[in-house]
């Protein structure tokens, strides 16, 4: 099978969506397909020109506005046309679809190639944390054509799927994400790291990712006034002076990844989400396989991940007092942590990145043949039971 991705962002821009498409990418290869990636030209022209088995063909881009490292890609849809013309593709996997996405989608209509847009960011969402709330409505629209243009849409999670469908989207589809779970393991907890972060014995609370608005990072300063608490924050963004300056008292580690960021998530005790806006959030599975349990705002991708009272805590958004007892009962109970620890790493065992990838495939041959119609989403199942209070000891 020949694939064309189509990707809002790619190497050497690190984030979710260039996580996820790396993995596509390897499995692809394992299975002897053909791939081509078409993204946004790197700032500085640093990104590579080729990935494992991929070509890679860079569309002229600027930078984003307070994300420098963030690349918006000018109208490219003559561009991409061609190249899909002269590459042939059986499919065109559009990622994250929104500005390059758009060019994409309407190239692949007018050489009529089966397309497959996987819904990952919430942008519009984004506009009233940037204090652009104008901006909700068009960008929406955007989102809406795009998804109505493909022939399929797979969404994250059921939260992701039910926002879609309430929107008018149709012909949607299920495809949440893998999770390396030996890369991220328990193991990896390390004891000089810990004294370093914690030299006094605290328990550790610490949130990884992006530090950015639409993460509301700041809601873990309510945590850094609990008694025995170390708060750790694990990543880079454009809200990293303001955090700095709001939790003093909190270790930065910046930017980690691969080895390190293994290290960093199995050194933690507990694992804080804040953001309300995710329609996945790979984090969460990454903490859950470090065994980590997890505390996080009831909506959106966490609703499917995180069994309440299991492997960790829902709480209502916006309510960070609920967030703050929540992590509290954790720290002050060390028994009830371990057991929570311990199935939270049993809950993502079977998410294996080759098995979702193998349902991508599936999803491809079904817009090739035109199978483009909705399935009832189906629900996750959880190896523990429901009731809390049979499950705590």
């Amino acid at each position: 099978m020949r694939i064309a991705l189509v990707a809002e962002s790619f190497l050497p821009h690190v984030n979710g969506v260039t996580h996820s498409l790396l993995r596509v990418l390897d499995h692809l290869e394992t299975r002897g397909d053909e791939a081509l990636v078409i993204a946004p030209e790197a700032k500085d022209s640093a990104g590579p020109d080729r990935y494992g088995i991929a070509t890679v063909h860079r569309m002229p881009a600027v930078s984003c506005p307070g994300y420098d490292d963030v690349r918006v890609t000018l109208p490219a849809t003559t561009r991409i046309g061609r190249l899909l013309e002269d590459w042939q593709p059986d499919v065109v996997h559009l990622a994250s679809p929104f500005l390059l996405g758009w060019s994409g989608v309407k190239a692949a209509e007018r050489l009529a190639i089966p397309s497959v847009a996987v819904y990952q960011t919430d942008v519009p969402s984004y506009a009233e944390r940037y204090k652009v709330s104008w901006g909700e409505a068009p960008m929406w629209r955007r989102v809406l054509d795009i998804h109505d243009r493909a022939t399929l849409t797979l969404a994250p999670s059921t939260a992701a799927i039910d926002q879609l469908a309430s929107r008018g989207v149709k012909r949607l589809r299920l495809w949440p994400r893998g999770v390396d779970a030996e890369r991220f393991h328990p193991d990896h907890r390390d004891p000089d790291l810990r004294r370093a972060w914690a030299p006094h014995g605290e328990v550790i609370v610490g949130y990884a990712g992006r530090l950015a608005p639409e993460k509301r990072v700041e809601d873990l300063a309510r945590l850094s006034a609990l008694p025995g608490v170390r708060v750790v924050v694990i990543g880079e963004g454009p809200s990293r002076a303001r955090l700095e300056a709001l939790m003093p008292d909190a270790a930065f580690t910046g930017f980690l990844d691969g080895h390190h960021l293994a290290r960093a998530l199995a050194s933690l005790d507990v694992f804080v989400h804040c953001g309300e806006l995710e329609t996945f959030c790979q984090a969460i599975q990454e903490a859950h396989a470090s065994g980590v349990p997890v505390v996080a705002p009831r909506r959106g991708g966490p609703i499917d991940l995180v069994e309440d009272g299991l492997t960790g805590y829902l709480y209502e958004p916006g309510r960070t007092d609920q967030m703050v007892a929540m992590v509290r009962e954790l720290v002050d109970d060390a028994d009830w942590r371990a057991l929570m620890s311990a199935r939270a790493r049993v809950s993502v065992l079977g998410r294996t990145w080759p098995s979702v990838c193998e349902d991508l495939i599936t999803h491809y041959a079904d817009a090739l043949g035109g199978k483009a119609s909705t399935p009832t989403h189906p629900s996750r199942p959880s190896p523990f039971p429901r009731s809390r209070e049979a499950a705590r000891p």
